[in-house]
């Protein structure tokens, strides 16, 4: 005799209570809203950043974008430990997040060296930018790794609703 059960089907990323609580906390969009707002901050500063490296022009709008993109972190990485702690009961490495988590720290490690060497005037405004460019790469690492796994939060979500109308039927 095969014993079916009612409990909710979960393997992955979150629970359905998890997910429950990721889909009602306004902090659900707020980083969608942030992931995006920084991706265009990135890109717009590599190109002044890249315009400085080649011609020596805008000086002070490529160290400014990187600054106001280490802002735009700083904020990502705030509302994140508050999305983790609503949606998991952890302020950070969630054991869904843990890797990201992570590897998050590496990237504002490497945004705050940029600003103590600006601040302190410690490299040479080329070899800040440079730096700058390391903490870009980092980034561009570490929002694959949430990319890959908003798309296996929605793999898991359709497969657990395709088992549960199966089961269903």
């Amino acid at each position: 005799m095969i014993e079916t059960t009612t409990a909710p089907i979960s393997a992955g990323l979150y629970t359905p209570e998890e997910r429950a609580r990721r889909d009602a906390t306004i902090w659900t969009p707020v980083q969608g809203f942030l992931a995006a707002f920084q991706f265009i901050v990135f890109a717009v500063s590599v190109c002044l950043i890249t315009r400085f490296m080649v011609t020596g022009a805008g000086e002070i709008w490529a160290v400014g974008s990187v600054v106001f993109k280490t802002l735009v972190l700083y904020t990502i990485m705030i509302t994140g430990s508050i999305w983790e702690k609503v949606v998991f009961d952890k302020w950070l490495f969630a054991k869904s997040f843990f890797w990201e988590d992570v590897f998050s720290f590496l990237v504002l490690g490497l945004h705050t060296a940029y600003l103590w060497t600006l601040y302190s005037g410690s490299l040479s405004i080329r070899e800040q930018l440079w730096l700058a460019l390391a903490a870009y790469a980092a980034y561009a690492i570490n929002a694959g790794q949430f990319l890959l796994k908003l798309r296996a939060a929605r793999l898991q979500e359709r497969a657990t609703l395709a088992l549960q109308q199966e089961l269903a039927a």
